[in-house]
């Protein structure tokens, strides 16, 4: 993606961060299709290149901003405590695909400003798949872009013939019952669900109208910050189950203006059915 005139200073040194990460992030996922058949396999390299690519873009963004705080996966907060702007970096969303040498994970930067002593927003933002070489970015009041195409969210209106996506919780990752009863109740009344493993570009999908809404819970800031302003300039709507910010509470419920609320009416509906059979409320 050329540099576009609609792009802010800052913006234009996100993406330029972003495609410089990419590119070596690519080369290592070349490595890592290869370091597949060795016995001791690809992890270890993977978390390297996952650090690596923090590292870089702290020192990309910081020599560009000094004054901007740093929040990212790998190494948490830096940069004074009273910030009045914020970079929220997830290095390498989707590091499961990228391990399996699944071409689906991104580079996901958002720009988050303080609006008053306990509240902030993100009002730009950056989701970069190299693999695909595409570059969603979105300003607030400009719009949501692919690369230099601007985005809306799919205009559907039937539950029966709508695509969601979502993240399935693993391991340890808590509220496995919350979403085995949400996705019960959705199956019957949609067309299809998806899981793809990279929160950053379900998000980016869903204000492209490739997905019609995304819902996941227990998301972290750096997996939604990029993606939430983009669903939001691309015309989508994006709450909390209980409809409040979803940024603060990391709970997502994402979708096209007839949609997003069906979706959170299941949601919710799967939250409440799990907590009655718990005895709870």
């Amino acid at each position: 993606m050329a540099a576009s005139a609609r792009l802010s200073p800052a913006l234009n040194v996100v993406v330029a961060a972003a495609q410089k990460v990419g590119r070596r992030l690519l080369r290592d996922f070349s490595e890592v299709e290869q370091l597949q058949v060795s016995t001791k396999g690809p992890g270890d390299f993977v978390s390297q290149a996952d650090m690596r690519a923090e590292e870089t873009l702290r020192t990309e963004l910081g020599r560009a901003r000094p004054n901007f705080a740093f929040l990212g996966e790998e190494e948490g907060q830096t940069g004074k405590e009273d910030w009045e702007w914020r970079w929220v970096v997830d290095p390498l969303d989707g590091t499961t695909n990228f391990l399996h040498g699944i071409p689906h994970w991104s580079v996901s930067i958002g720009i988050e400003k303080r609006t008053g002593e306990n509240s902030s927003e993100i009002v730009a933002g950056v989701i970069y798949n190299p693999a695909a070489d595409e570059m969603f970015w979105a300003e607030k009041g400009v719009g949501a872009f692919l690369n230099d195409r601007r985005l809306r969210v799919s205009g559907r209106r039937d539950m029966l013939s709508a695509v969601f996506a979502t993240g399935i919780p693993f391991a340890k990752v808590p509220r496995k019952a919350e979403f085995t009863a949400i996705l019960a109740r959705l199956m019957p009344q949609v067309a299809g669900i998806r899981r793809m493993g990279a929160a950053s570009l379900d998000l980016a999908w869903t204000a492209a109208g490739r997905y019609d809404g995304y819902w996941e819970l227990g998301l972290k800031p750096w997996d939604v910050a990029a993606g939430l302003i983009i669903l939001k300039e691309a015309g989508g709507y994006v709450t909390d189950p209980e409809g409040g910010d979803s940024f603060a509470s990391g709970n997502v419920i994402a979708g096209n203006p007839f949609l997003q609320p069906k979706l959170r009416e299941a949601v919710n509906e799967g939250i409440a059915l799990v907590g009655k059979a718990r005895g709870e409320g």
